[in-house]
């Protein structure tokens, strides 16, 4: 016997039946990003019915375990694949929500220029019916002095003839001050 199969020899156990495996693995479309396609993978080991053989337990539990390796890859893979379509599809609605949002500011902030827009407007409008006002307010001031100047300028008139009229006839007035009759 060699060392390698006295040391097979030693560790000898009889075969278990290993059962068939199946894997569900979601595999992506060729169509779009985010569709989904399911392969179904079968693992069948080969089962020793007969008299086992030392090469033969090792090479099923080799085999045992590099078919439990494969699938736990491929679960991770999968993992791997989710995750990675939960980040883009994540990033495309952040994207989305970022371009909704910018479109809203845009048009928020249209409509209160417009709006502002609008108030220089009438502010413009206002003042100028104000400024208006104002040079009608001075119109009637100048007219109100005008007149009053010349009625000033009429009682001066006035009284100019009547001290005259006085003096001319030697009388003195009736009315002299008002507190005086």
């Amino acid at each position: 016997m060699t060392q390698d199969q006295s040391h097979h020899a030693t560790t000898h156990t009889p075969p278990e039946p290993v059962a068939e495996e199946k894997s569900v693995i979601p595999q992506p479309s060729p169509s779009a990003e985010d569709s989904k396609a399911l392969v179904v993978l079968e693992k069948t080991s080969e089962v020793a019915v007969e008299k086992p053989i030392e090469g033969s337990v090792n090479r099923d539990a080799v085999l045992a375990r590099v078919a439990t390796e494969k699938r736990l890859s491929l679960i991770k893979a999968w993992e791997e694949s989710e995750k990675s379509k939960a980040e883009n599809k994540a990033y495309k609605n952040i994207s989305s929500i970022s371009a909704w949002e910018n479109s809203k500011k845009a048009a928020t902030e249209a409509e209160l220029r417009k709006i502002e827009e609008q108030l220089e407007k009438k502010k413009a409008e206002y003042a100028e019916k104000l400024k208006n006002k104002i040079a009608t307010i001075h119109r009637e001031a100048e007219e109100k002095r005008a007149f009053t100047e010349a009625k000033k300028g009429e009682d001066f008139l006035k009284a100019e003839e009547t001290a005259a009229k006085y003096r001319a006839t030697g009388s003195a007035p009736k009315k002299l001050f008002g507190c005086f009759y």
